[in-house]
C-alpha cells in the first residue's frame, strides 16, 4: 500500500536531500522531512503496539535516531523509506519486549485466565484443575519457566534473560517441568 504526501511539488526536496540537509544541521530539513514521515511512522508503531502512547514514544524516538544517524545513511543499501520504517519497526518490536518481561509472581502467573489450548494434547486434560494441580506440584523455579515458555511463548533464552540466570539453566529448568508435568498426568491417567 502506498501513502500518497499529497501534491508532488517539482521544488520538494527528495528525501536523501533533505537527509543531507539534516546531517548538515539543516533545521528546515528536519521539519520537512518529520512532518513528511510523522504519520507512516507513528502509524507503523500503532499498528505494532495498539497503544497510541507508546507508539508516540516509539515514533519520537525513531524519527530522533533518524536525525541522529542521517550522515551515515546509503542509498545503496535501500530507500529512506525503507531504513526509516526498518528502525520503527526495531525500536517497536524492543518495545514490546520490554513489555513482554514485566516481572510477575509465579502465582501470578498461574491464576491469570486459562488459554484455550485445543488442538493441543492437553486439550483432554481440564485444564482449570488438573494443569494447575500439576504446577502447583513443580518447584517454584521450574513453574515459573515452563509458565513463561508454555503459556507466554518466551524461548528459553528469553527465560534465561526475564529470570536472570543462565541458557543452560533456563532449559534445564523447561525440560525438568515437561518431564515432571508430563510423568504427573501420565501418573493420574489424564492423558491418553
Amino acid at each position: 500500500m502506498t501513502m500518497s504526501r499529497g501534491p508532488v511539488d517539482s521544488d520538494d526536496p527528495s528525501d536523501e536531500a533533505l537527509l543531507a540537509g539534516m546531517a548538515h544541521g539543516d533545521e528546515s530539513a528536519v521539519v520537512t522531512f518529520v512532518r513528511r514521515y510523522q504519520r507512516r511512522v507513528f502509524g507503523l508503531a500503532h499498528a505494532m503496539l495498539g497503544d497510541a502512547g507508546a507508539a508516540e514514544d516509539v515514533a519520537q524516538e525513531a524519527l530522533t535516531r533518524v536525525w541522529r544517524h542521517a550522515p551515515v545513511f546509503d542509498a545503496r543499501r535501500g530507500s529512506v523509506a525503507t531504513w526509516v520504517l526498518t528502525i520503527t519497526r526495531n525500536l517497536a518490536i524492543d518495545s514490546l519486549r520490554v513489555r513482554r518481561s514485566l516481572t510477575m509472581s509465579a502465582d501470578e502467573l498461574t491464576d491469570l485466565p486459562q488459554l484455550d489450548l485445543r488442538p493441543d494434547p492437553l486439550a483432554a486434560v481440564d485444564t482449570t484443575t488438573e494443569v494447575r494441580r500439576a504446577l502447583a506440584a513443580l518447584p517454584l523455579e521450574q513453574r515459573r519457566a515452563i509458565t513463561l515458555a508454555a503459556l507466554y511463548g518466551y524461548t528459553a533464552a528469553e527465560v534465561a534473560q526475564a529470570e536472570q540466570i543462565p541458557l543452560g539453566t533456563a532449559k534445564t529448568r523447561i525440560r525438568s517441568a515437561l518431564m515432571k508435568l508430563r510423568d504427573s498426568f501420565v501418573a493420574t491417567g489424564d492423558l491418553p
